[in-house]
């Protein structure tokens, strides 16, 4: 557990969660009004570390240049907003982190404060436990302040309304996975080639009288042989590269709607004047 005297090393320490995750830096811690334990430490969270988050401490192991939580980054993330600018945690907001953390309170717990120190802070206000020390602020002295003020005015009396508000935010999450996968397919292709081969023709000319330059012999067996040729198609295979097929990612921005029950209080007027009889007003 963290103690007092390990507050100052915490300013600017990187928060680790259990998974080794980190979830931002530190920039202010919260102690216990009673105890003087520190119990909560409010990082810069989200896109450009605009978000201040709340993460608890109680358990908390303090090393070098971090301190190791043991709750995941995105728990943090989704964190219920608290507006801490007064320096102070109320009761609700107090009692809201508890439960979605799943934490029990600590014994003898009181209100958080804010403890100003580090670089840059300004002057530094140490609570201890001691009584002189403490400035206590308890549900019943809020509950009368409360009071006082719905009263305040002679003859007036009033009552706070409230209502929900949505507040819509985004997150990033994993909608599926694409792969290249090569794999050989085969196809018949036909291709038509133009080929050529000889024939035999049969030349006859006639011989003019006296043409001594005509061989053979009259009457006799003879031969005459002719070589025919003619091209076929050879069929050759051969490897090229035809095509380089990549994966890339471009983003797209479309318009959602999103939509969600939220409560209003509403506040009506009873007069129950002119149900009284006027022997009951006389009373």
């Amino acid at each position: 557990m963290i103690d007092q005297k390990s507050v100052e090393r915490l300013y600017e320490c990187d928060v680790i969660d259990a998974r080794g995750d980190r979830i931002g830096s530190v920039k202010q811690v919260w102690l216990d009004e009673r105890s003087g334990q520190p119990v909560w430490a409010s990082v810069h969270t989200g896109l450009f570390g605009m978000r201040e988050s709340f993460v608890p401490i109680q358990d908390a192991r303090v090393e070098d240049k971090h301190i190791t939580v043991p709750v995941e980054k995105q728990k943090v993330k989704d964190a219920p907003e608290v507006d801490a600018s007064g320096g102070r945690l109320s009761d609700a907001e107090q009692a809201n982190l508890y439960e979605y953390y799943g934490m029990m309170p600590m014994p003898n717990s009181g209100e958080h404060d804010r403890l100003d120190g580090g670089r840059g802070r300004g002057e530094r206000t140490t609570r201890t436990a001691g009584a002189d020390q403490r400035t206590t602020r308890t549900a019943g002295a809020d509950q009368r302040a409360t009071d006082r003020r719905a009263t305040g005015r002679q003859g007036e009396q009033s009552m706070t309304r409230s209502e929900e508000r949505m507040k819509v935010g985004k997150e990033q999450v994993e909608t599926g996975r694409v792969r290249l996968v090569k794999h050989t397919v085969t196809e018949q292709q036909n291709v038509t080639v133009p080929v050529s081969h000889e024939e035999v023709r049969v030349v006859r000319e006639p011989i003019a009288d006296g043409d001594t330059s005509t061989r053979g012999k009259a009457f006799g067996e003879e031969e005459a042989e002719v070589v025919l040729h003619e091209e076929r198609p050879v069929v050759t295979k051969e490897t090229v590269a035809v095509e380089r097929v990549g994966l890339g990612k471009e983003t797209v921005t479309e318009q959602r709607t999103v939509g969600g029950e939220i409560r209003k209080e509403r506040v009506d007027v009873v007069d129950d004047t002119a149900k009284r009889t006027p022997d009951d007003r006389r009373r």
